[in-house]
């Protein structure tokens, strides 16, 4: 289905704003109706007690306050506490959660983030007893942390994640514990109590936790190394909740500083223990379960911020069309009176960049969540195989998948021919069912995908939601503000430091980017968008394929080029140039995401019947937004890569003819220039792309009222 004006006539216009039939197409859950019931339930708790509790101002108190408490029962009998536990332990949703989760943050942070945070904090305590647990751990917590069932007499289990502590900087090296554990009786014959002394720092859920998943390092020669340790309110010793952080964001969510002095048996060390020349190790340092928690978590808070941004689009279009009435001489009937601020051209643009933005940054963070929901069982195989191997972990494992990584990038070029030959076929078919295989390239991904999302979402997202703030005027840092705008944008600064500040996700993407079976999945992805450029020519693939084209050359070419003093430039040290180009990627990489979103629209959309009606608007709209997000992407990543290749060049000794370019002095950079210069040529169109999008825009019908108070 074309995307282009018909030469009969104007395109069609999107009629109404998108909603869950669109939703469920993009981010591929129009078969599941478990996840669809959980979103309403999201949405009814969101739209209903989280936005009164906000209207009546429960934001305006850092302490923990019947109202804010009150929405855990909220919680609890919606289905949202339950959501993220297994069938097993009382939950009821079978397999792999991530997903789901991330479409029940969506609903909550739609309204407050703050309400979002305070549901995912006890799945962000659990998840440590999930990843690593024994299974005696994960019985018995998991079961005691979902709502009590019919003749059940007992009291929901609330719990905490304690890892930073009260540290200069706090959170910015989570390796660096101050939190120690100690042999405090150990009896012949039985188990150890060990002594935990630990000090929190800006730890969420602890106004109701009864339970404490902490990270804590030896402070005794019978104990090697570190481990994470779950500690219980009713344990001997100190537990003290500590005084509230006077945070500004999140309000509905408690933040304290926590102090733990306790006496716990040495079997709640998570993942277990064994002993070795009268000395407890730990089967799991706490690095090791962190790593396996974080792989899977920080993709919910980028979806939160998302949802802010997209919340933001009813909210300014009504202000902007509302902004005239009542006063003298604006009549019901004129384009003031019925279009307000849009009729400006600059209203409608600023505003398709924040949509445009919402949308690619939800597209990377569902997509995010569904490769982590494949993760667990490829990891689990991979596990098995290399046990059976004899290799058990460790620098051995880690040698052994090194090995394989070619095989890798073998299987990822043969997933993509088109035509492959029978050799081709069946060289593919005993690749795939390889599970190390499957596992180097799911990992390849995710290690992209995760540190991109966390950091593009939230760092570009709440620059973003500043400017939706700012398109209401004077009304966006009211407390009444339609939609809570002024207060999300508050949130969305903690959300960019959830998690990893944004410092570390491009320290990861540093290296995670640069790894050969990662730069053959991005020579794929622009093949791809190749292809589509030619079926979809006006949605922008040509743009982002040629940009990220552009940005393969610069980050093989900086791997290897020296500054003007002769220094390497990509190392470790060298943030300057490593961080920068992660940032480059992250545009890149969301919108690429976007692009898949919206193809599947384009595939499945006119199946659905409840879209029939405005389908052609639908999809020529989406696809302009693709194009218009695929130009700003391309643009930012055209600045940091030009300003890299160039930007460590000395200027030239000699003085240049007046014909002479800069790029005449440097030769070897002409292939950069003619790349740019490709990047430059596809923005044709773009402008024009935004300009339907804004006639949409301007015509779009929306509701009354919004559907939550204010």
């Amino acid at each position: 289905m074309s995307n282009e004006a018909s030469p009969k006539g104007p395109p069609a216009l999107l009629q109404t704003l998108p909603g869950d039939d669109v939703r469920q197409i993009m981010w591929r859950f129009a078969d599941r109706f478990d996840y669809q019931m959980v979103v309403q339930s999201g949405r009814a708790v969101a739209r209903g007690p989280v936005a009164r509790a906000v209207a009546k101002g429960a934001r305006n108190s850092h302490e923990w306050t019947d109202d804010k408490a009150s929405l855990l029962h909220e919680f609890d009998a919606s289905g949202i506490t339950a959501a993220a536990v297994d069938p097993e332990y009382g939950g009821y949703i079978e397999g792999p959660k991530n997903f789901v989760l991330g479409l029940l943050a969506y609903e909550l942070a739609w309204v407050d983030a703050g309400a979002g945070t305070s549901s995912m904090a006890n799945t962000l305590a659990l998840a440590p007893i999930h990843e690593r647990g024994t299974p005696e751990q994960k019985q018995f917590y998991m079961s005691r942390s979902v709502p009590p069932q019919p003749g059940e007499d007992r009291k929901v289990w609330r719990g905490a994640f304690a890892l930073t502590e009260s540290i200069p900087y706090v959170g910015v090296d989570t390796g660096v514990l101050s939190g120690r554990v100690r042999v405090a009786e150990w009896k012949d014959g039985e188990e150890p109590v060990l002594q935990v002394d630990k000090r929190g720092r800006f730890i969420t859920n602890m106004g109701s936790a009864n339970f404490v998943t902490a990270a804590v390092d030896s402070g005794d020669p019978k104990f090697k190394g570190s481990c994470m340790i779950i500690l219980e309110d009713t344990d001997p010793g100190t537990w003290d909740r500590g005084t509230p952080t006077k945070k500004l964001a999140h309000q509905l969510s408690s933040t304290r500083d926590p102090v733990f002095s306790l006496r716990v048996p040495a079997h709640r060390i998570i993942g277990g223990y064994t002993v070795k020349d009268g000395v407890i190790i730990p089967n799991y340092s706490h690095a090791e379960v962190i790593e396996a928690v974080f792989t899977r978590t920080r993709a919910t808070p980028s979806i939160m911020t998302s949802a802010k941004l997209l919340s933001a689009v009813e909210p300014v279009i009504r202000y902007h069309r509302r902004r005239f009435r009542g006063a003298t001489g604006i009549n019901e009937g004129t384009p003031r009176f019925d279009m307000g601020l849009q009729q400006k051209e600059d209203a409608l643009h600023r505003l398709l960049d924040v949509w445009a933005a919402g949308e690619a940054g939800a597209s990377l963070g569902f997509e995010t969540s569904r490769l982590l929901d494949t993760y667990d069982a490829i990891e689990k195989a991979k596990n098995e195989v290399l046990a059976a191997q004899g290799i058990g972990g460790g620098r051995a494992e880690l040698k052994a998948l090194r090995a394989r990584e070619k095989d890798a990038i073998e299987f990822v070029v043969l997933s993509y021919l088109a035509a492959p030959t029978a050799t081709e076929s069946a060289r593919l078919a005993e690749l795939a069912a390889d599970p190390v295989i499957k596992f180097i390239v799911t990992e390849s991904l995710s290690s992209v995908l995760i540190p991109s999302a966390k950091l593009w979402n939230t760092g570009h997202g709440v620059n973003m939601m500043r400017e939706a703030v700012s398109m209401m005027g004077g009304y966006g840092i009211t407390e009444d503000c339609p939609g809570f705008l002024g207060t999300k944008w508050i949130d969305g600064q903690l959300e960019a430091t959830y998690e990893g500040p944004e410092v570390v996700q491009r320290r990861q993407l540093s290296v995670t980017m640069s790894r050969p079976i990662f730069l053959q999945q991005m020579q794929q992805w622009i093949a791809h968008l190749r292809d589509v450029a030619k079926q979809h020519p006006a949605l922008g693939a040509g743009t982002l394929a040629n940009a990220m084209e552009m940005w393969f050359w610069s980050r093989e070419y900086l791997s290897t080029a020296k500054d003007a003093f002769g220094k390497d430039l990509y190392t470790n040290q060298r943030h300057g140039v490593t961080y920068p180009l992660a940032d480059a990627l992250a545009w890149l990489v969301s919108t690429y995401h976007l692009v898949l979103d919206v193809l599947e629209l384009i595939a499945h959309g006119p199946e659905n019947p409840a879209l029939a009606e405005g389908i052609d608007g639908l999809i020529t709209f989406y696809c302009d937004l693709t194009h218009i997000h695929a130009a700003t992407a391309a643009g930012e990543a055209t600045r940091i890569c030009a300003e890299l290749v160039f930007g460590y060049k000395a200027e030239p000794d000699t003085v240049l003819d007046e014909k002479a370019t800069i790029a005449d002095a440097f030769q070897e950079l002409a292939p950069f220039v003619a790349l740019r210069t490709k990047v430059d040529l596809s923005l044709v169109g773009t402008k024009l792309a935004k300009d339907r999008a804004a006639d949409s825009l301007a015509h779009v019908m929306i509701p009354e009222v919004l559907d939550y108070p204010v």
